[in-house]
């Protein structure tokens, strides 16, 4: 990788084709993934003199939070850009951010957020017309390829599927700081913006929720059973896994199914956005021969990996799973474009390229391919949509 700390954020390109007068742009994702970072270095590119302020100062909020033109003007002064980092703690940001994007000529207007569902409260529909969003993840495989070449890529990958792709995590050196960071971040970060929510007191109960979906990746995921295991109801539990996604820790693909008799329907399976996160929660960093994990470890990478593929690309895709009852499946469909894309996940490169006879007689003409740690690279970070694919 080269020398230069800063790796190229595939978003940034995307920022600048959205920032615009009279517009605001907001931009979510978890804590700790370049956010600040991403809104930093456009300021320094294309407007040094910015006013870039962040929602957790008292005094930033005394004026964002006034409803007062007078007053948001006098804050703004000058400027031509304004950038609100972490804005979800400033109350009716979006009612503030409409009065200044209204009302200010030639005004630019960022805010960043870690928490969608209440930055998104307080955005949506006061900013209608006027809002644009983009989503930051952890470092995309896309991004990297940027700074690394191929033959580092796959020295890499073993790192990348225990510890994740949080940009301090990739710059670190050493394995032991690595863990240290992420079992800190799980510690102090994770839970923060769920917890202030009024009602949701039990972080243990989170905990041991997120350490369950940790053990079933890649199998579809029984609220009930959940419900169950955890004492909690099942509305609290499907309650919980919705903050869960909104704060960037887990996503869900749901199954499949254009109503077949044996295909299986109205159930998901849950991901996480980072190796890392997933295995500070569980404690545990072994090295990958010494796991019995890896098939997990393994699909949630590719999984998330072509997701943020999808994402900085700009490929609107559709994306779910395929399970028959006499378990036939393909872990990840993909629609776009009105054609469907299959692909299963596979950690050792002899796993033959095998079209299930259920998926070719229900869907002819679809595409197929299986992808493993000998072929990936193109598949998880190409720019091309369908790299290499087999016919089905």
């Amino acid at each position: 990788m080269k020398d230069d700390s800063y790796i190229p954020q595939a978003q940034l390109s995307r920022l600048e084709h959205l920032v615009a007068p009279g517009k605001v742009v907001v931009v979510y994702g978890p804590r700790r993934v370049g956010k600040t970072t991403l809104i930093r270095r456009y300021a320094r590119q294309h407007d040094p003199d910015a006013l870039v302020v962040t929602g957790e100062d008292i005094s930033v909020r005394e004026y964002l939070e006034s409803e007062s033109l007078p007053k948001l003007r006098a804050f703004v002064g000058r400027r031509r850009t304004l950038i609100v980092d972490e804005a979800q703690y400033v109350r009716r940001i979006g009612l503030n951010l409409k009065l200044l994007a209204d009302h200010v000529d030639g005004l630019r207007v960022i805010a960043t957020g870690s928490s969608s569902f209440e930055l998104a409260q307080q955005t949506g529909e006061p900013l209608t017309g006027r809002r644009y969003v983009l989503l930051l993840l952890p470092l995309a495989q896309l991004e990297l390829r940027e700074v690394e070449p191929v033959h580092e890529t796959r020295a890499n990958l073993e790192t990348r599927m225990i510890y994740g792709a949080y940009p301090e995590v990739v710059l670190m050196d050493s394995n032991e700081d690595r863990a240290l960071y992420l079992k800190e971040l799980v510690a102090s970060y994770l839970f923060k913006d769920i917890l202030q929510l009024e009602g949701i007191r039990h972080a243990d109960k989170l905990l041991r929720l997120l350490q369950l979906l940790a053990f079933q990746i890649g199998r579809e995921v029984s609220v009930t059973e959940l419900g169950t295991q955890l004492g909690m109801s099942r509305n609290t539990v499907d309650r919980y896994l919705d903050l869960l996604e909104k704060t960037w820790v887990i996503y869900s693909r749901r199954s499949f199914s254009r109503n077949l008799r044996k295909e299986i329907t109205k159930s998901r399976r849950y991901y996480f956005h980072d190796n890392g996160i997933r295995n500070a929660l569980i404690n545990n960093f072994n090295p990958v021969s010494l796991r019995d994990d890896v098939g997990a470890l393994w699909e949630n990478y590719i999984l998330v990996e072509r997701l943020k593929c999808n994402l900085y690309s700009g490929r609107l895709v559709e994306s779910s799973f395929w399970r028959t009852h006499d378990r036939q499946e393909i872990d990840l469909v993909e629609e776009w474009g009105g054609r469907l894309y299959g692909t299963e996940v596979k950690w050792s490169p002899r796993a033959a390229p095998r079209v299930p006879g259920g998926w070719r007689r229900a869907y002819p003409g679809s595409a197929f391919r299986v992808v493993h740690r000998e072929n990936y690279i193109d598949f998880i970070a190409s720019p091309a949509p369908w790299p290499e694919a087999v016919e089905g």
